[in-house]
């Protein structure tokens, strides 16, 4: 079962759940963490837009990963007054990204590590540190709790997360556990803020 199953199908509903909640209201935890000043933005699989939208209203130049043809073209259309660069294309290795070699400031992933396969979370967060500009940050949420069905996903925890981060020159600046947004029974998240080491290589453990 592919990591984007069931989104398809659903997208309709899906993108209204995904705007029934504000962006601020999602990454309330976080919200210190996104640059201040405009900077280059990747939101990877950004769904209905909501996110990728709300950063490009901010200045940011924004792209918007999503590889749900569905999802993409109801996101493009909802936000079709901001200014995003949505593209097709999916971890681990965004093989269509990164032959641009671009950098980011910011890389935000909400919803989308626990749908990785143990080793595509080690893979892509190889990949996702090669994209950042030095002194970038990666915001991601971890999910946890019930898999609808239909879906693939996977168990995933802030120990492992933190841990690939560091081999791949990552390190903590922010985690959090938090409630469902949507209030669904028997789902938390776990927010995750990481920041590219000086220098590169693997951080401390103190990180």
């Amino acid at each position: 079962m592919a990591g984007t199953a069931g989104y398809g199908e659903a997208a309709e509903a899906l993108v209204a759940q995904y705007e029934s909640v504000t962006f601020d209201e999602v990454h309330r935890e976080v919200l210190h963490l996104f640059p201040s000043e405009p900077s280059s933005v990747l939101d990877i699989g950004a769904g209905s837009g909501r996110d990728a939208a709300a950063l490009a209203a901010r200045g940011h130049r924004v792209v918007a990963v999503e590889p749900t043809t569905e999802m993409r073209t109801l996101g493009r259309s909802l936000h079709a007054d901001q200014d995003i660069e949505w593209i097709d294309d999916a971890l681990p290795g965004l093989p269509r990204l990164s032959a641009r070699q671009p950098r980011f400031g910011l890389i935000l992933l909400t919803a989308v590590w626990m749908h990785l396969d143990e080793q595509q979370r080690s893979a892509a967060m190889a990949h996702l540190a090669g994209l950042l500009e030095p002194g970038g940050r990666v915001i991601l949420s971890l999910r946890h709790g019930p898999v609808p069905e239909g879906r693939r996903m996977f168990p995933v925890t802030a120990r492992e997360t933190v841990a690939l981060a560091r081999r791949s020159g990552l390190h903590v600046v922010h985690h959090a556990r938090r409630e469902d947004p949507h209030g669904r029974p028997g789902v938390a998240w776990t927010c995750l803020g990481l920041r590219l080491c000086a220098g590169g290589g693997t951080c401390p453990e103190a990180g």
